[in-house]
């Protein structure tokens, strides 16, 4: 086995769309050991066979009941050991958001938080938005308690900080940026899970995963980090790198990752 354990994450703006973009392509050049999607839009009937089997890939799909909306998918290549697709709350559940799964000893949960925007931008879905970031951390609290390896990874839909979008002063009241916001990914890392990303670069600027699909926004770098990976207490040690990786086109968001030693899993 490889001494690094490579994990990387992509919103990837719908299944379909990305398959005829050359996700396969990509997911074999990643390298990767683990890769969890989000907003996957396909139930796993629809996901196209030429990225549902794939060979040497152990994969798992969860969708949304509503159509073409949210879904969550994890490729593998080692079997999973364990995984759960529940958070124990019917509205939350439907929206087909949370893969939690156990390769050995460590824990990944792959996850598409929401967005709080809500209808024309009124910000009317934040409640749900922080309700559901609570209802994760109980849920992931028994795996990170007494030094549990658990990664958090997906579109969290909040930028942390001012250094993790372009204009953050024109954002101050959109959701992704709002203060409680904020705060609750402030909550996270207080109770001691770790942004790694930021564990690695604490000041670099212009590391964004997310740009308007307007003309030119992704060409200016005009964006915001909120695809992010936590690691708790007992995972970070085996923290390794970082990466956010703006080449990769296919969808408004980009993949994100870690590196980690392979003896995370023992």
């Amino acid at each position: 086995m490889s001494s690094r354990w490579r994990v990387r994450s992509w919103n990837v703006n719908g299944l379909r769309s990305v398959a005829d973009k050359g996700f396969a392509e990509w997911l074999k050049a990643s390298r990767a050991h683990v890769v969890g999607l989000q907003e996957t839009r396909a139930t796993p009937e629809q996901v196209p066979e030429a990225v549902r089997t794939l060979r040497g890939w152990n994969t798992h799909f969860v969708a949304a009941e509503r159509k073409g909306y949210s879904g969550v998918g994890l490729y593998a290549k080692r079997a999973f050991d364990e995984l759960a697709t529940s958070l124990g709350d019917a509205e939350m559940d439907a929206e087909g958001r949370v893969q939690i799964a156990r390769f050995g000893r460590l824990w990944i949960a792959n996850v598409y938080f929401p967005n709080g925007s809500g209808k024309d931008r009124s910000n009317d879905r934040v409640p749900f938005k922080l309700a559901f970031y609570r209802k994760l951390f109980d849920t992931l609290e028994p795996l990170r308690a007494n030094g549990g390896r658990v990664l958090v990874m997906g579109d969290f839909n909040t930028a942390p900080e001012t250094i993790d979008l372009a204009r953050p002063k024109s954002n101050e009241k959109t959701s992704g940026f709002l203060p409680e916001e904020r705060d609750e990914v402030r909550r996270w890392c207080a109770a001691g899970w770790t942004d790694t990303f930021r564990s690695f670069h604490p000041t670099r600027e212009g590391a964004y995963s997310w740009w308007s699909q307007r003309f030119g926004v992704r060409e200016k770098n005009v964006g915001w980090r909120i695809d992010l990976v936590l690691a708790s207490e007992g995972a970070m040690p085996f923290v390794r790198a970082a990466t956010i990786h703006p080449e990769v086109t296919g969808s408004d968001h980009c993949p994100v990752g870690v590196e980690l030693d392979a003896g995370v899993l023992d």
